[in-house]
């Protein structure tokens, strides 16, 4: 990135390498939010043999009507 740049070579001398440290850091997160997002395989089956959820099996955004909400 800053190859010939000495002001760069002394604040990583000083302070570490802190964009590569970044970097590392962000794509470690993006590898363990990749695994969080992807189904989940029961035991014993093979992945893609999965069947598609039904319509309507998960998380949904309704409106709320005004008034008490129900218990």
């Amino acid at each position: 990135m800053f190859q010939d740049s000495p002001i760069y070579d002394r604040l990583v001398a000083e302070c570490g390498d802190v964009p590569t440290q970044v970097r590392h850091e962000a794509e470690r997160v993006n590898r363990e939010l990749e695994d969080a997002m992807r189904p989940l395989h029961a035991p014993g089956r093979l992945p893609g043999t999965e069947r598609p959820p039904s319509p309507g099996t998960g998380w949904q955004r309704t409106a709320m009507l005004p008034g008490p909400r129900p218990h």
